[in-house]
């Protein structure tokens, strides 16, 4: 089994998000394995029109309608882009203050676009064998888009959002509290409720990106396990649950117990943990929980001896200055060692909710150069372009990670447009460097301090033999010193 990376969604100008379809596929191709492409289809119970509420429906009809108009032909492009280097699915959205807001995902190019109540009748309509709908910002309050757990039906919905720029439900004490116009988020609608009731789920997390840019960095991915990189194999780990949930970083998180991946329903009374974790920065901790309550916490602050020789992950972050457009050209050389492995963190210009006086003013927002690529095992090159950030709490930095093999005399050369700078992995591993590409308030990059493998790569393995309900729910949270975190699909074992 591998790890693929994607994101279920995400919205562009084929509704009343912004941006190209074209350009939203350009850019799912730049860091995502697959990718759906959701339009905004239906709202069943949306509210009466009034005076106040005026420019809100109609904002949502005009969008509903512009879907129904061209869905064929939105449907044949996202077809067309499926490859063996980005698998696409078919899928939109069904709002609902009663069920809470929904996401279809397909498999099936023929998906049709149907109006129906609730997202049960929707996938019934659209065949219950190529289709799922995926609760999303599940956390607002109930009635007002949050999820009904009354209403749940694991057989419709494999998985669960948790995660997206609106926040994170998993619990009341997560991070990333909701910030949205929406609203706050509801103990009663995360989470930890669901798993309370009884009910079996993956977690993914997605974007909700609106201006064309799935995959944006920070606003959530899901990672799916799956044999190969095709549509029927990525489809059975959703419909599997074999998923976990990342916010940013591509961090890796294999949990299994008694080799059950994560989303499975077992029976044992002897579980065997594993626990397999591969950060992108520091790590701060990795908890596993067992029925909601921490069950073991290994802690970062225990791992900071170096290596001599292995590999190493250095990034390079570049951003800030004002909100100019900034284009970035760079390049990474290895001398005495080589690249094992590039990533990359490229950020989209958000649009949180748009209001009348801007919705025509951002429709190419993201029509921006985005890539990254290795040209050999000693060189990568990246171009992207960049704004400043939106205030100290609010970053918009993009960045690239790189995997080095070598020793502490192993030397990096970062070139950032007409700057170029050079340090050994030796001297990275002491301190990282900044540079601004012009004399005030300009844009700047850093080079953060090198990451040894053994801060880096972390393994648990462990025995459980005290079952405490007739089902025990098991599941893993990972976080890193730079903000970002995993939470793992849970594994629900029942005693035999």
């Amino acid at each position: 089994m591998k790890i693929y990376w994607g994101d279920l969604h995400n919205h562009c100008g084929i509704t009343y998000g912004f941006g190209s379809l074209e350009n939203a596929i350009q850019r799912a191709r730049g860091r995502l394995d697959f990718c759906a492409f959701t339009g905004h289809a239906m709202w069943p119970d949306i509210y009466s029109k009034t005076p106040e509420t005026e420019f809100l429906v109609n904002f949502h009809e005009v969008g509903f309608k512009k879907l129904r108009d061209h869905w064929e032909e939105v449907r044949d492009k996202v077809a067309k882009a499926n490859s063996k280097e980005l698998v696409t699915f078919q899928g939109y959205e069904l709002h609902s203050g009663k069920y809470g807001d929904h996401h279809l995902v397909s498999i099936d190019d023929n998906l049709p676009l149907v109006y129906r109540d609730s997202p049960k009748e929707l996938v019934e309509a659209c065949g219950k064998d190529t289709t799922i709908a995926i609760p999303h910002h599940i956390a607002y309050t109930p009635s007002y888009r949050g999820i009904n757990w009354d209403y749940f039906d694991s057989s419709i919905s494999p998985v669960v959002e948790v995660y997206s720029k609106h926040g994170c439900s998993i619990n009341e004490d997560a991070a990333y509290p909701y910030y949205h116009d929406m609203g706050p988020r509801d103990t009663r609608n995360m989470v930890d409720e669901g798993l309370r009731r009884g009910y079996h789920f993956g977690f993914v997390a997605s974007t909700d990106h609106h201006a064309g840019f799935p995959g944006s960095y920070g606003d959530g991915l899901v990672a799916v396990i799956a044999e190969k990189k095709t549509r029927e194999s990525i489809w059975e780990g959703l419909r599997m649950g074999r998923t976990y949930a990342v916010t940013g970083d591509k961090i890796l998180c294999d949990f299994c117990i008694n080799d059950a991946y994560q989303g499975s329903v077992i029976s044992a009374l002897v579980r065997k943990l594993h626990v397999n974790v591969q950060t992108q920065a520091p790590l701060d901790k990795i908890v596993i929980y067992k029925n909601e309550k921490p069950y073991h916490i290994l802690n970062g602050e225990n791992y900071w001896e170096a290596n001599q020789s292995g590999h190493y992950k250095i990034r390079v972050e570049m951003g800030w200055g004002d909100q100019t457009l900034y284009r970035w050209n760079g390049k990474i050389k290895i001398e005495g060692g080589s690249l094992t492995d590039i990533d990359t963190c490229f950020r989209g210009r958000n649009v949180l909710s748009p209001t009348q006086r801007e919705a025509s003013k951002i429709e190419q927002i993201n029509d921006i150069a985005s890539q990254a690529e290795m040209t050999s095992e000693k060189e990568m090159q990246f171009t992207c372009d960049t704004v400043g950030n939106q205030s100290t709490l609010h970053p918009c930095t993009s960045a690239v990670i790189v995997t080095v093999e070598g020793d502490l005399n192993t030397k990096v050369t970062v070139q950032m447009n007409e700057q170029s700078y050079q340090a050994t992995i030796g001297e990275l591993l002491q301190y990282g460097y900044t540079s601004h590409m012009k004399y005030y308030h300009s844009q700047a990059f850093k080079i953060h301090k090198a990451l040894p493998e053994s801060r880096y790569i972390f393994n648990i393995d462990m025995e459980d033999q005290l079952p405490e309900k007739d089902e025990d729910i098991y599941r893993v949270e990972v976080s890193q010193k730079n903000g970002q975190w995993a939470y793992s699909s849970p594994i629900f074992v029942r005693n035999i």
